[in-house]
């Protein structure tokens, strides 16, 4: 690490500047992954890391310093940057010196290797970020094959979302869909649906999860969309208080579970 860039009017900077936004991660199909336990976990998986900027005037620690030899192992650019430029680049309160710019992963349904009893999760229309990388938390740690984001109002790839799921969004696999591809998908391969609904009369705790399952969860101010009307079984979790209904984080959790717990 030689070059150090200083000013934040540098084109470069400017450009992975630019990659805070939805639109411009999609067009160039490019990611930023702050976090060194995140950007860890992108290595694993064989994220395809394109370069990384690295400060030592925050201060550097000896993890900052061991992700930054990883990456020089991976063959990614790597390219040192002043306070001013770090803090430009930088997604919310991160100070742990090193952001990573890497390419979007990209995986098809048809890749999916389908053994049996296969348990994965279909999330539709989410609109927190937050939410989406939480149910990948969950969804790791219970177990899950995969998850579909179809026609998600956010960007699964997200900064925030990429924090809230602690990596985990590249340990797994998630694949981006369509409602038609999905549903094509799903039935042709025999899934049982279960669809996260409060108005279900059904407790999640009576459904049979042995059986290879897609669990759909929905947008907390829209519910699901007609798609799954007359193909999914309806399942809810119960509510003794005031409230309707729980996070959608929350109630995947609830669902991947049960899940695991009958399974094991």
């Amino acid at each position: 690490m030689t070059a150090i860039i200083t000013s934040p009017q540098n084109p470069r900077i400017k450009a992975v500047a630019d990659l805070r936004e939805s639109r411009t991660r999609r067009e160039t199909g490019l990611i930023l992954i702050d976090g060194l336990r995140e950007i860890g976990r992108a290595i694993d998986a064989g994220v395809a890391v394109d370069e990384a900027f690295c400060c030592e005037e925050i201060g550097m620690s000896e993890a900052a310093r061991a992700i930054t030899q990883r990456l020089r192992e991976v063959g990614a650019t790597v390219t040192g940057v002043s306070k001013r430029v770090y803090e430009k680049i930088g997604y919310g309160d991160r100070a742990d010196g090193v952001i990573v710019v890497a390419h979007r992963p990209k995986r098809e349904l048809a890749e999916l290797k389908l053994e049996s009893n296969v348990l994965l999760a279909v999330i539709e229309g989410l609109e927190k970020p937050g939410n989406v990388g939480a149910i990948c938390r969950s969804a790791d740690g219970a177990g899950l094959d995969a998850i579909i984001v179809m026609d998600s109002a956010s960007d699964p790839f997200g900064p925030n979302a990429i924090r809230a799921s602690t990596g985990t969004i590249f340990t797994l696999p998630v694949i981006e869909s369509t409602e038609k591809v999905t549903m094509e998908w799903l039935m042709s391969n025999h899934f049982q649906i279960i669809a996260a609904s409060p108005h279900a009369t059904k407790s999640y705790s009576e459904i049979d999860f042995r059986k290879s399952t897609a669990i759909i969860l929905g947008s907390e101010a829209k519910g699901l969309t007609d798609t799954w009307k007359g193909r999914a079984i309806g399942a809810r979790v119960p509510m003794n208080g005031r409230a309707d209904s729980l996070n959608v984080s929350v109630t995947a959790a609830l669902f991947f579970y049960e899940a695991l717990r009958q399974r094991l």
